[in-house]
């Protein structure tokens, strides 16, 4: 057991090695003070607003909504939320989505739509790299793996819950500059330490005695993949299904092992897809341990009912749930992507690429998606998502709303 003097006297140093900020309350629509954070969202004149189109004419997005409206209704509602260089509170968030809900209920046709949101709602653009006015999109899907819930011949690998001396220290509590920013790790003889990495987890066994494996997978690639997507199914003997998902992080920092395999010359990067890693890696079982061990982020999982859950704790709906940095941009909020999709033929093999447009969520989050203009989109379960997930690297424009205040 951790001594809770021991615990304050590591508390203690962290406090005094951060700088603390004074925080002031205001209205639910104001200025916030500057932040050294990315510069991520730009709001926009009505007269540069795109078309407001949606591929697929609004199926699913009343639902989508209404997951982020449980979210909303289930925090503070002076929670701020924040719009670039402008902040609302849970409270109005929830009057923007039940009149836009009111909106689409109608089904406006595209032009429709368009000119009520011109006329009643804030658009706010999310910047790329260098402030350029563009994003940059990859997608996720819901994996299915072989499993088993004990150990046996092939089903080796284990899928962890979380380790029962893994801990944090949340970083908000001793400065706002740092909202949203943790510290994971364990307590050790000599003080708070980092986590285990990958490699300690999986060659030397360092969570043996420490997390209970909720279920056995026969195949350690799709098993490292499943940390990549945070949630899946897992398939039992039996024929029975688990749902997998994301419940803590070892706190290590993620690094691509697409981008190490891209510098060294063995995947080219136009080339590049979770497919080519995936044929890289079978046909080179050398190199798989150099390889994986590359990234030392490891996930831990929790069982549900169903799933996947996106990091607000709601079910994520394919093609409408996008995973976003949370520093910049503001969680559960409505926004409109522009972007390509995989056209396939019978076979499942990529024909060509179009471009769509959509509503989508603002539900998830995940350790690869950093800075302004980034964005995930969650494409499901199946064949499909796998292809569309696998292969989305592509450019386009995200933008977000929220109802103006006159209205």
């Amino acid at each position: 057991m951790k001594s809770e003097s021991f615990k304050l006297s590591t508390l203690i140093i962290v406090l005094f090695s951060l700088a603390v900020l004074a925080g002031s309350c205001m209205d639910f629509l104001k200025k916030t003070p500057p932040h050294p954070e990315p510069a991520g969202l730009v709001r926009l004149e009505p007269s540069q607003y795109p078309i407001f189109a949606d591929d697929i004419e609004y199926s699913g997005l009343i639902r989508a909504i209404r997951a982020s409206l449980t979210f909303l209704k289930k925090i503070p509602p002076t929670r701020e939320f924040r719009f670039g260089k402008e902040t609302f509170d849970t409270s109005y968030m929830i009057r923007s989505f039940d009149h836009f809900l009111a909106v689409i209920q109608k089904k406006p046709t595209a032009q429709v739509l368009s000119d009520i949101i011109r006329s009643q709602y804030l658009v706010y653009q999310a910047n790329g790299k260098e402030d350029a006015p563009s994003a940059f999109f990859t997608g996720y899907y819901e994996p299915q793996l072989q499993g088993r819930l004990q150990p046996g011949g092939e089903y080796k690998y284990p899928i962890y819950g979380r380790p029962d001396d893994l801990d944090f220290i949340d970083l908000a509590l001793f400065s706002s500059e740092f909202k949203g920013k943790k510290i994971y790790g364990r307590y050790a003889p000599d003080g708070f330490t980092p986590y285990f990495d990958r490699n300690e987890i999986e060659n030397l066994k360092a969570l043996e005695s420490r997390a209970v494996p909720l279920a056995w997978v026969k195949d350690r690639i799709a098993l490292f993949f499943l940390h990549i997507q945070g949630s899946g199914r897992v398939v039992l003997q039996n024929g029975d299904v688990i749902h997998v998902c994301y419940d803590a992080q070892n706190g290590r920092p993620y690094r691509s092992i697409g981008k190490l395999l891209i510098e060294q010359k063995k995947i080219t990067k136009a080339a590049m897809s979770m497919q080519k890693i995936l044929e890289y890696l079978k046909n080179h079982p050398d190199e798989t341990d150099a390889i994986l061990n590359h990234n030392p982020s490891y996930i831990f999982f929790t069982l549900q009912k169903d799933g996947p859950y996106g990091s607000l704790g709601v079910k994520l709906t394919p093609g409408r749930s996008i995973a976003t940095d949370r520093r910049i941009c503001p969680p559960a909020a409505l926004a409109f992507i522009q972007t390509w999709k995989p056209v396939t033929d019978q076979m499942g093999h990529i024909r060509s690429w179009a471009d769509f447009s959509r509503f989508v969520l603002n539900q998830d989050t995940g350790g690869a998606i950093k800075g302004p203009g980034r964005a995930d989109l969650f494409w499901g379960s199946g064949h499909y998502a796998e292809i569309a997930a696998g292969h989305l690297k592509h450019p386009g424009s995200m933008y977000f709303l929220i109802l103006k205040p006159d209205v």
